[in-house]
C-alpha cells in the first residue's frame, strides 16, 4: 500500500520548508525571473495485436470523478505531425487530430510534441545523408492543429527537441507562443499557468542538455521543489526509458539504449514525487507501460506513441498503442479521480480512438505484473483507481 497523500495542513509546511531551500537554489543560481501565468483559452480545453484476457470496455469511461475544487488535466505521448518536406499528412494536416478531439477536452491539455515546428535551418543533426538516424520536423504553421486539437502546454525535453538545432528550437517556441500556446522543458524552465483558479507548473526532463536533467537526480529533485513554491499543484512532463516493442515493463534500474543513460525511471519518478511532484508523466519507449502510485501520487511510466504523421513512427504491434490519460487533482495534489482512453495510429500516423481497447489492456497487464502492491487499478472501462 502507498502512503497516504499529504494533507492541505501538510502540504503547507512541506512548502514553507520548500521556501527556505529556494533561498539556497537562488544563492546558486538556480532560480530565474518571474514566471507569467498563462490562462488557457483558445485551445479548445478549458472546459473542465491484442493483449490477451483484457474484456473490453465501453469506449468511452465517462466523466472523471472529481470533488471540490478539482482541476482535471490531460496528457498524451508521443506527438509527431508529419516530417518536412517529404512526408506531411494529406490536406496539410487539417483535420490531424479530429478523431481524438472529444477525448483530450480537459481543463488543462498537454502532449509530448516529439519534433521541432520550423523551416530547414540547415543544422538537421543526420546530415545530408541520413543513414540509422531520424531527425524530424514540421512547418511552423502545424502549431494551428495542436491548438485546434486542445492541446494547451507542449513538452520538448525530448531526443528529438535539437533535431534541427538550437535555433530549431527556439522557432518552435516562437510558433507554439504565436499560436497561444504554452511549452516546458529547457533547462531550469518552470512553466505555471493557471486553470480554474489553480496554479499549475509543469516542467520537462530527459536525459539531454537541452532539457532539465533526468539523470542527475538531485538537480532534478532541486526543480521540481522550486516549482512547489510556485504553484498548488505539480506536473512533471519526463522522456524516460529505453525504446522498442519489448520495453513495456519497467524494471528497476538505469535503461540505456544504444549507449545513452535513460535515466532509472523507478528512483527518478520517486525523488520527484518525494519533492513536490503530484502528477508523474512519462513518454519515451514508444510504447505503453503500466501505471502506479506512491504517496498518493499518480506516475504514468509512458503514454506510448499518440500520433506519428508521415509514417513517422513504426505503427505496428503495441507501437502503434497510445491513449489520453485524464487525472484529476484537488488543489493540495491528492488524487480525484482518473481515466484512460484507448488511442491507435492508422497507416499513415493519424490517431484515432481505438474500439479494440489494446492500449487499456496492456496498461492494465503492465500494471499488474510491475507493480503488484502500488499498481494503479484500472477496470475495463478505463476509470483509474489507487490500490
Amino acid at each position: 500500500m502507498y502512503a497516504p497523500a499529504p494533507s492541505a495542513s501538510r502540504r503547507r509546511g512541506r512548502l514553507a520548508a520548500l521556501g527556505a531551500l529556494l533561498v539556497v537554489l537562488l544563492a546558486a543560481g538556480c532560480a530565474d525571473g518571474g514566471t507569467p501565468v498563462w490562462q488557457p483559452g483558445g485551445g479548445g480545453g478549458s472546459t473542465g495485436s491484442p493483449v490477451p484476457d483484457e474484456p473490453a470496455g465501453s469506449t468511452d469511461p465517462g466523466p472523471v470523478e472529481t470533488a471540490g475544487q478539482a482541476v482535471s488535466l490531460a496528457a498524451t505521448g508521443d506527438v509527431i505531425m508529419g516530417n518536412a518536406p517529404s512526408r506531411l499528412p494529406a490536406n496539410n494536416g487539417k483535420g490531424f487530430f479530429d478523431q481524438v478531439k472529444a477525448a483530450l477536452k480537459a481543463d488543462l491539455v498537454m502532449g509530448n510534441l516529439e519534433e521541432p515546428l520550423t523551416e530547414d535551418t540547415g543544422a538537421g543533426k543526420c546530415g545530408p545523408k541520413p543513414q540509422n538516424c531520424y531527425q524530424f520536423r514540421a512547418p511552423p504553421e502545424y502549431a494551428a492543429h495542436l491548438r485546434d486539437a486542445g492541446f494547451e502546454l507542449l513538452n520538448q525535453a525530448n531526443n528529438h527537441g535539437y533535431d534541427y538545432g538550437p535555433r530549431g528550437y527556439r522557432n518552435t517556441q516562437r510558433t507554439l507562443e504565436e499560436h497561444g500556446l504554452e511549452h516546458t522543458g529547457a533547462p531550469d524552465q518552470i512553466t505555471v499557468v493557471e486553470v480554474e483558479g489553480v496554479k499549475v507548473a509543469v516542467a520537462g526532463f530527459s536525459s539531454y542538455v537541452w532539457s532539465n536533467s533526468l539523470v542527475d537526480i538531485e538537480s532534478a529533485k532541486r526543480v521540481v521543489a522550486k516549482a512547489a513554491t510556485m504553484a498548488e499543484l505539480v506536473v512533471v512532463q519526463v522522456h524516460m526509458g529505453a525504446e522498442g516493442a519489448d520495453r513495456s515493463h519497467v524494471k528497476p534500474g538505469t535503461e540505456m539504449f544504444f549507449g545513452e543513460n535513460r535515466g532509472d525511471p523507478v528512483r527518478f519518478s520517486h525523488a520527484v514525487v518525494d519533492a513536490g511532484a503530484d502528477l508523474v508523466v512519462g513518454h519515451g519507449p514508444h510504447v505503453l507501460r503500466g501505471m502506479e502510485f506512491y504517496r498518493g501520487r499518480l506516475i504514468a511510466y509512458s503514454l506510448g506513441n499518440f500520433a506519428g504523421g508521415g509514417k513517422s513512427l513504426n505503427s505496428s504491434g503495441r507501437l502503434g498503442w497510445g491513449g489520453v490519460l485524464k487525472v484529476s487533482l484537488k488543489p493540495d495534489g491528492s488524487f480525484a479521480g482518473g481515466t484512460f482512453t484507448s488511442s491507435a495510429m492508422n497507416g499513415v500516423g493519424r490517431p484515432a480512438i481505438d474500439p479494440g481497447h489494446q492500449g487499456l489492456g496492456l496498461v492494465r497487464q503492465m500494471s499488474r505484473a510491475d507493480f503488484p502492491k502500488t499498481g494503479a487499478r484500472l477496470d475495463t472501462a478505463g476509470r483509474i483507481t489507487a490500490p
